[in-house]
């Protein structure tokens, strides 16, 4: 996937629309690693109640936030590669990030797959504000788990989840035990100018016993640049970055049918510029091999404030859920685009003025409440079932600027600013679901789910400046859609089931840019999924196994193409990806695990698109073929109160596209094979001294390559994202 796009109009435009066990010690799926050795059951809310993960007809993964830590993972892009399916796309920092599962990759700016945290969406729906492109991406401290869930999730979390779901579950405030943590950390980038560092702290105390407890946190790291510049000698090190989080809770338990929680969470990141590589048309990386070809800056911010209002009633029988979030996230990001711009000044004015240099300025915002309200059946039963209503509403923004400088850095009077574009935007969801699962035996069970659902949306594109338009013009935009889900499953015997599911999911459409000969709107994509898979644990809980098989028929793509020398959106052709993702599980002995993880992914289109320059067959972008992992993880004691914990992992994934097969522009990152470590000496329940290395070797693989062509559309230079360079670790926690 590229940072920047062909041609002005392009980027002005097309940019704006089982790694680990539970936080618990216990494993029960084969998709989870970095485990200890436990009997516990691993329990997941992916159908909105608590079950035990190997009862849920949908292919999971769980990432305990505990054993990140300890792996030294602190974003996406450092497990993805040990969860089946999912793959990453970044520019280098956290939140600058694509993700794509089950070979569903955006292919314009909206996302395809969902993020929740705990039990509300964050992002935009809208497909103006980029949400494709800027995951959340939050620190692993205070995160009990992340809920990986493949294919289409339609039915039960709504909009943009064609391809999954990522859910961050946060750690709840204990309402009877007095606790705190703390941990410091130092550690070093091959590379890198600087040593990097972090820290964490969180408190957590009942202040009413059995009744109301309240917990804080706060998390900092500091990471190092090792990215020079080829033009700029004041920007070595340019990829450093900071991030801050902090959240506070409050749990209030009056009674055993009623609890209330209050939750806020703030999180920034700080980068100075980009964790990106430039080579030539040949391939050879510029200057030492670890520098950009950037001449200005190219910074990025984004800050997260997110408050959650959960209150749960029992009313014996039936409960009753409601919750309420409003969060706001801003992002600000500069690109270079002298290569696309600058190069542009002497043919804009007759040769009057020589190539120069045009910073170009992204603003987003984006203000979102979600109010979500159901009921749900309680005590299991032959008849189990949840029904409930949706609404949120959505003010987003987009602004974007791009200057005109000379080559001294000096503003050109003619063509400055060179456009100035704004594409304010507001998306309202109104929605009904309902899931219910029948068990007419001990062996059988019947799952199904219904949702409707109605968007309303507005938006005003206003531009001005000395290659784009004057303009100030509105559009509309509404529609309903139904998605569905239904899913037998066969139990044979308590710890083996067999289940199929077919599922299907929507990204939400929009209005269009106002020029002439382009649709004043674009349609919904949808996606249909059939999946079969086998879930058990075998052998006393000694081997756990899952597998799923799929197939996902995606119609009416969304994609960005031109329409007469403008880029507007369209809904262009179909693709289908079918392939195989499973896991295995080994406990051959007290203390020792063994995870092997792998997965097959054929995604290509299904018929001709010629609006994205693709051809029936072609393979989309952003997606290997081949990805798969392995752990291997030991606890053992050292006798008297010591322990200890030892881990390898090896992660894997084969050349990926950055633009479908048949684009002459598109080019393929290396594959990349990646080994990290990880160890660490107990002392008693309280003190740990933990060590890790996160690609030992130094890999040079890629997880993104694109080629970025001038303002004439032709073929520049090679941005590649690496994965980042070996990472060697140590920390000393506390915990009382």
């Amino acid at each position: 996937m590229t940072r920047h796009v062909a041609v002005p109009t392009r980027i002005l435009l097309t940019l704006s629309t089982a790694v680990a066990a539970l936080a618990l010690p216990s494993v029960a799926s084969a998709q989870d690693s970095g485990v200890t050795v436990d009997r516990d059951e691993v329990v997941v809310t992916a159908q909105k109640r608590e079950e035990n993960i190997l009862e849920v007809p949908v292919s999971i993964s769980v990432v305990g936030g505990e054993q990140l830590v300890d792996q030294g993972a602190s974003s996406l892009a450092d497990y993805a590669g040990y969860v089946p399916g999912m793959q990453i796309g970044s520019a280098g920092t956290p939140g600058q990030s694509t993700i794509t599962l089950r070979g569903v990759a955006p292919l314009s700016g909206a996302q395809t797959v969902g993020m929740y945290l705990d039990d509300a969406p964050v992002g935009s729906s809208s497909i103006y504000n980029r949400a494709g492109s800027f995951s959340l991406d939050l620190l692993p401290y205070d995160i009990e788990r992340v809920e990986v869930l493949r294919g289409p999730q339609g039915t039960l979390y709504g909009a943009s989840s064609i391809g999954g779901l990522v859910k961050y579950v946060t750690v709840s405030p204990s309402t009877t035990r007095t606790s705190v943590r703390g941990g410091v950390e130092l550690f070093g980038i091959d590379g890198a100018g600087d040593i990097g560092w972090a820290a964490n702290a969180m408190i957590n105390a009942p202040l009413v016993r059995d009744k109301i407890g309240v917990s804080g946190s706060f998390s900092y790291r500091k990471t190092p640049g090792y990215v020079n510049s080829v033009n700029n000698p004041g920007l070595d090190d340019q990829n450093d970055y900071v991030q801050k989080g902090g959240r506070v809770a409050v749990l209030f338990q009056p009674s055993e049918a009623l609890s209330v929680k209050l939750s806020g969470i703030w999180q920034s990141i700080d980068a100075d510029g980009n964790g990106l590589y430039a080579a030539d048309l040949t391939g050879r990386r510029l200057g030492d091999g670890e520098s950009y070809n950037n001449y200005v800056a190219e910074p990025f911010t984004t800050d997260l404030e997110f408050y959650a209002g959960t209150i749960d009633y029992d009313f014996g029988g039936v409960s009753a859920t409601s919750v309420t979030t409003w969060s706001r996230r801003t992002a600000v990001q500069v690109q270079d685009a002298s290569y696309a711009f600058g190069v542009l000044f002497p043919l804009l004015t007759g040769g009057a003025i020589d190539p120069g240099i045009t910073p170009f300025e992204i603003q987003l915002g984006l203000d979102k409440f979600t109010q979500e309200v159901r009921l749900a059946s309680t005590g299991g039963g032959m008849f189990e079932w949840l029904i409930g209503g949706f609404y949120t509403h959505e003010d987003s923004s987009n602004a974007q600027l791009v200057r005109s400088y000379d080559m001294t850095g000096a503003p050109i009077a003619a063509l400055d600013p060179l456009a100035t574009i704004a594409l304010p935007a507001t998306y309202k969801e109104y929605s009904l679901f309902g899931n219910a699962t029948v068990r007419f035996s001990d062996q059988f069970h019947l799952t199904g789910g219904l949702r409707w659902a109605r968007n309303e949306q507005t938006f005003r594109q206003i531009s001005s400046g000395a290659i784009v338009p004057t303009a100030d013009d509105p559009g509309t935009s509404e529609e309903d859609v139904f998605t569905y889900s239904i899913s037998p499953q066969f139990h044979i015997n308590d710890s083996a089931m067999l289940y199929g599911r077919i599922a299907s999911g929507y990204r939400p459409g929009g209005p269009n840019v106002i020029v002439p000969n382009v649709p004043p709107s674009v349609d919904s994509d949808t996606l249909t999924n059939y999946e079969i898979g086998f879930k058990a644990e075998l052998a006393d809980r000694a081997v756990t196994v899952d597998i799923a098989a799929f197939y996902m028929d995606w119609k009416d793509i969304q994609v960005t193409r031109a329409f007469g020398g403008v880029s507007g959106q369209a809904n262009g052709g179909q693709a289908v990806s079918k392939g195989i993702e499973g896991s295995l599980l080994l406990r051959p002995s007290r203390g020792l695990s063994v995870t092997l993880i792998g997965s097959y992914t054929d995604a290509h289109l299904s018929e001709d698109v010629p609006e994205i320059g693709g051809v029936d067959g072609d393979r989309l972008p952003a997606v290997p073929e081949f990805s798969g992992a392995m752990r291997v993880d030991y606890n053992f004691d050292l006798g008297g109160n010591l322990s200890g914990d030892v881990g390898i992992g090896l992660r894997h994934a084969s050349s990926r596209l950055s633009l479908v097969e048949s684009d002459p522009l598109a080019v393929r990152a290396r594959p990349y094979t990646s080994v990290d470590l990880n160890g660490a000496i107990n002392i008693g329940e309280s003190w740990k001294v933990r060590a890790y290395a996160r690609n030992l070797f130094n890999d040079e693989g890629e997880l993104t390559r694109g080629l970025l062509t001038d303002g004439l559309n032709q073929p520049s230079f090679l941005s590649i994202t690496p994965i980042q360079p070996r990472t060697l670790g140590v920390a000393l926690e506390l915990a009382f």
